[in-house]
């Protein structure tokens, strides 16, 4: 059941992806006003999951916006005044901005462009000011860049402060009062370790209200994580084969893959149904014969053979050691074979970077969807992979899904500052009645 103080709560996301955020906070209760995200791909996912036909969460899609995929700076540009027309009518900006430059496991880039897309986060902020602000992250968003010369060399203890030391201070000259904290999406039922910087900012007159300030907000994200666990009968650790079990292939039937945005000669599994509560949960009101991106990788007997290798010899639930892919030849950093009664290693945008833990093979764009929490019915489109110079351009299906913030996650946090919205306007209603007690008791009336 959605949260019932987030009903008439409203919401924008921005650098929206395939919808992971929205999605997560339409279950909580929050209504949907529009989205901006840059990549055609992720925008397709994005509109035929929200914005067509009779889906379960439909966005207020405002009359003066094109519903198609926008760059930030040109929506800032051409829709700056209509922006401005709706300030101080939406309860909340939530965003994710792409996290490639802040990534401990990548090439951290101070120059990276994605780096300063927060700033276009702030400027949006700046135009619209609603009650409350949440932006998702990698950790490394909290870490300092090295400045770096004119050749290039870094500068021996000369640090950069963080962008996330920088977004504090542009919110605090916004008139905001936020604060950021480390969740890990497998505390919320989320069948993967995902660790993420979750930043929440109020307005100041909000956050003075309440007892403990902007941390009230994540007191009330914990209490609702609780229940939700409770609600949806999860557990805190669903591990990779309750999530997943029912997708392997030992044992099922296969048939063409008859995706239209896939070539010719891939095969898929013939679902057979959920076995587990959480599998239960993920497909309800899905097609079991019209199941989405379920599409296997076509592997050489070659490719095969070695994943069945390190499934059966290497440790599984831990990346793959330096003499491990030295023994296999594998040139990656980042190779994981996954355990089956764990949670699964965090998805990346890579679908090579994991191993199932009994298939022969990597993980279908499908297994990394449910392993985010999105539901069976929730369907992506695109391409599925792309390669070379697109890769930081584009956005197939399976960066959509490891791009993603997990429905789930994003649940709980919706309804955590819906919660905390709701107790400030409580609040304020007892003072608002006791200043009206007060006046009415003069000196001269008793």
């Amino acid at each position: 059941m959605p949260n019932q103080s987030a009903k008439t709560l409203s919401f924008i996301d921005l650098f929206a992806g395939c919808g992971g955020l929205s999605l997560g906070l339409s279950q909580a209760g929050w209504r949907g006003l529009f989205a901006i995200e840059r990549d055609p791909m992720a925008f397709e996912t994005f509109s035929r999951n929200f914005l067509r036909g009779q889906k379960p969460f439909q966005f207020d899609w405002p009359n003066w916006l094109e519903r198609r995929a926008w760059e930030i700076d040109s929506f800032l540009g051409r829709h700056e005044p209509e922006l401005r027309s709706i300030r101080g009518t939406v309860d909340l900006i939530a965003g994710g901005p792409p996290c490639q430059g802040f990534s401990l496991t990548g090439r951290r880039k101070q120059a990276d462009p994605r780096n300063r897309l927060f700033t276009r986060y702030v400027h949006l902020v700046r135009d619209v000011r609603p009650k409350a602000v949440v932006l998702e992250n990698v950790p490394g968003m909290r870490s300092a860049h090295r400045a770096k010369g004119r050749s290039g060399n870094h500068l021996s203890g000369q640090k950069t402060r963080s962008y996330f030391d920088k977004l504090m201070s542009a919110l605090r000259d916004l008139g905001y009062v936020a604060e950021g904290a480390l969740l890990d999406a497998s505390l919320f039922g989320v069948p993967q370790r995902r660790p993420r910087l979750i930043v929440v900012g109020l307005r100041s007159e909000i956050a003075s209200s309440l007892s403990g300030g902007v941390n009230s907000a994540f007191k009330h994200i914990e209490i609702c994580r609780q229940n939700q666990l409770r609600e949806l009968r999860l557990s805190e650790q669903c591990s990779a084969s309750d999530a997943i079990s029912d997708l392997e292939l030992r044992g099922r039937r296969q048939r063409p893959c008859v995706d239209p945005d896939s070539r010719a000669g891939f095969s898929e599994l013939d679902y057979e149904g959920p076995c587990s509560a959480y599998q239960r949960l993920m497909h309800e009101g899905a097609n079991s014969d019209a199941m989405n991106s379920m599409r296997l990788a076509r592997h050489s007997v070659r490719v095969a053979n070695r994943f069945r290798d390190i499934i059966a010899s290497c440790r599984q639930g831990v990346p793959m050691s330096a003499s491990e892919r030295g023994r296999f030849g594998l040139l990656k950093y980042r190779v994981h074979p996954m355990a089956a009664n764990t949670p699964a290693p965090t998805i990346t945008t890579l679908p090579d970077d994991i191993v199932h833990y009994s298939d022969p093979r990597i993980l279908t764009v499908r297994e990394s969807a449910r392993l985010q929490s999105f539901p069976d019915s929730f369907a992506f489109h695109g391409r599925y992979t792309t390669g070379g110079t697109r890769r930081t351009k584009e956005c197939p299906r399976y960066t959509q899904v490891g791009n993603a913030v997990p429905p789930l996650l994003a649940r709980a946090i919706g309804a955590g500052i819906a919660a905390a919205i709701a107790e400030h306007a409580r609040l304020r209603a007892s003072k608002s009645v006791v200043d009206i007690g007060r006046r009415a008791v003069t000196p001269g009336s008793r």
